[in-house]
């Protein structure tokens, strides 16, 4: 009990440094640094989660803490090197990454095919073996390539490793980008071509990160496309439009309808916060974080 309660106190102090003693009393995150518990009821129906990278001012640890302070208990986008540190404080990895080469060089050009492969066979076997679920898969740039050849080369790579996610009860899921303002050049920028990917990969182990923000510039009808396309999506991503700021009244999108819309076709995956905050303090980009729990917490 004295060791658990002096690395208590050793990361309260190191939590302060990094965020200031007002952020944590704002937060009241001496609770969960005491007790390990949230003060913060949610209501259940969306399962919330945080995209790592967009909160990076803060270490891994202390966004976990953070993270549980508000009620949720999942993190997107972190990789095997930092799994344990989510384990440590029971923190799900609820989209892993990893596997990918890059954004560009993806699953719609062959010339990638086999470095893809091989590293999506290992990090498959990784993430079934740490008890998670989702890995996210890019289409990559189409440099020149019609879409038709772009899914044709795409079908072609990944059914390849799909039985071996099949198998280890783990799902492929390829991000939704926008090539307008983002992504130039993007294969996978609008949702008729990740649907198509679906239905000829034919694989409930294969499905679309279907993030909210980048549709909405490509295409919009955001919530008609999940009403009759949901079963193709399993994953969610949020931020504002434009700008890809916070998820309030400033910018286009309102996200309680969306997020209801979500929630009616049943979904049970994960909603993830990935906006960038664009307020000063770091105790006010948590606020942020916090507001937008709320706002989709419908």
């Amino acid at each position: 009990m004295t060791h658990s309660i002096n690395r208590r106190a050793l990361m309260r102090g190191a939590v302060a440094s990094a965020l200031g003693l007002s952020s944590l009393s704002a937060l009241g995150a001496e609770t969960v640094l005491a007790s390990g518990t949230s003060t913060t009821a949610l209501k259940g129906n969306i399962h919330h989660s945080v995209a790592r990278w967009t909160f990076n001012f803060l270490s891994l640890e202390e966004l976990c803490l953070v993270v549980k302070r508000l009620g949720f208990s999942a993190i997107d986008l972190v990789g095997p090197s930092e799994w344990h540190i989510l384990k440590q404080h029971g923190i799900d990895s609820s989209m892993c990454n990893g596997a990918e080469l890059n954004l560009e060089d993806g699953w719609g050009d062959a010339k990638f095919h086999k470095p893809l492969i091989e590293n999506y066979r290992k990090h498959i076997d990784l993430v079934s073996d740490a008890s998670y679920k989702n890995l996210i898969c890019f289409s990559g740039n189409a440099r020149g390539k019609d879409p038709e050849e772009g899914l044709k080369n795409a079908t072609k790579g990944l059914k390849k490793i799909l039985a071996q996610a099949e198998k280890r009860g783990v799902i492929l899921q390829m991000e939704l980008f926008n090539s307008k303002v983002d992504h130039p050049d993007y294969f996978a920028d609008n949702s008729a071509w990740g649907i198509e990917l679906c239905k000829r990969l034919d694989s409930p182990n294969f499905k679309l990160l279907y993030d909210i923000y980048h549709m909405q510039i490509s295409e919009g009808d955001i919530i008609r496309t999940i009403q009759n396309n949901h079963q193709y999506f399993g994953h969610y991503h949020t931020a504002g439009v434009p700008g890809r700021n916070e998820i309030d009244e400033t910018q286009e999108l309102y996200y309680p309808a969306i997020a209801r819309a979500i929630h009616a076709t049943g979904f049970k995956g994960y909603v993830a916060q990935e906006f960038m905050p664009k307020r000063a303090t770091d105790n006010e980009k948590i606020e942020s974080l916090k507001a937008a729990i709320r706002i989709c917490d419908v």
